[in-house]
């Protein structure tokens, strides 16, 4: 059991790998990104995970909580297996433990008597596996959907009153940086709440491995799929739209020697993206190449370490773009956000 928690909201997942899945997608393994096996879920296993916690003290009273089904296509598990697990849930919610539960599912598995019932049990945010708006890319990703049904579903949500996530998904095959970054401005106008970008990696056990093999796909590189989801978040966020989260969760299983096969996965690949989105705010700071020999950096303090970057990659940017030795990186809170001072010494 795992508890997430930020400064205004703690999420509980309860995983559901595959299930209610009408496809296998090219690059799917579940079980190894979640690291939960396939069996099914019953009322006694949620008890298990929302009794063991509401007694971690890691369980706060101050921040909003939230029960959330992560993997596998929750509205597509027909209305009986929904019933169950939502009414396991629900005493949680009656007692104040949690005030709502949140669900990911497929945009073709939207309809009226799903979000009616799911809005009785108290479901408040839908998660859509969008991946793309293009598609040529859903066909040879094989995801059974078109955009069509992400505009659709967007709408049904929209009017239900729910609060619509997005999963995206670049460098899938047939992808390109244009095609998913067309993507993300498709999907601004769809309006969600947030959003999540996953770039795909290739895991063994999965067709896109064969594919891979067979050198019939070629994965993002690092650097790659680092510029596409800054870029993305970009867009995303002057539209007022968060980007909750940025690549895979590390998972023993994930982790495992042998699992990962190819593709753009860090541990710290949200911070990489943070990072590179700092640098390009703050370049225009930076003293011209040879305008000095030695320069001092300073920031306001939470923002530190994005100027220093993952293992200081930001401080040795900052020196090939300046052909200046970084002497210090200080704390001056004075300074905006997004800012930097430098001193040339």
């Amino acid at each position: 059991m795992s508890v997430r928690t930020s400064r205004r909201l703690l999420i509980v997942p309860i995983f559901i790998p595959h299930q209610g899945c009408p496809h296998k997608c090219i690059y799917c393994q579940q079980e190894k990104i979640t690291g939960q096996s396939r069996g099914p879920t019953n009322t006694l296993h949620i008890t298990e995970i929302l009794d063991m916690a509401i007694q971690s003290p890691r369980f706060p009273s101050s921040v909003e909580r939230e029960v959330a089904f992560f993997g596998g296509s929750f509205t597509s598990l027909g209305i009986k297996r929904m019933t169950e697990l939502l009414k396991a849930v629900n005493p949680y919610l009656t007692k104040g433990f949690f005030s709502s539960i949140r669900v990911s599912t497929r945009p073709d598995g939207i309809d009226a008597e799903r979000l009616e019932l799911m809005r009785a049990y108290g479901v408040r945010t839908v998660e859509l596996g969008v991946q793309s708006m293009d598609n040529e890319v859903l066909r040879l990703s094989q995801r059974g959907h078109t955009a069509a049904h992400t505009e659709e579903s967007s709408e049904l949500l929209n009017r239900y009153g729910f609060r619509t996530g997005v999963q995206l998904m670049p460098g899938l095959p047939g992808d390109s940086e244009e095609i998913f970054l067309q993507t993300v401005r498709k999907v601004i106008e769809l309006q969600p709440a947030m959003a999540r970008l996953y770039p795909a990696v290739v895991i063994a056990g999965t067709e896109l491995a064969d594919w891979y093999k067979h050198k019939k796909y070629r994965p993002l590189a690092l650097e790659e799929a680092i510029r596409i989801c800054g870029e993305s978040c970009i867009l995303l966020e002057n539209r007022g739209i968060p980007v909750i989260r940025m690549g895979l969760m590390s998972s023993p299983s994930l982790l495992k020697k042998g699992t990962i096969l190819a593709g753009p996965w860090h541990s710290a690949f949200g911070f990489l993206v943070r990072s590179w989105m700092h640098q390009k705010a703050i370049e225009r700071f930076l003293p011209g190449p040879g305008e000095s020999s030695n320069i001092g950096i300073r920031a306001p303090f939470r923002e530190i370490p994005l100027v220093r970057g993952y293992k200081n990659q930001g401080i040795k940017w900052m020196e090939k773009r300046t052909r200046a030795k970084v002497e210090y990186v200080r704390r001056d809170d004075f300074i905006q956000d997004g800012r930097i001072e430098v001193d040339l010494l």
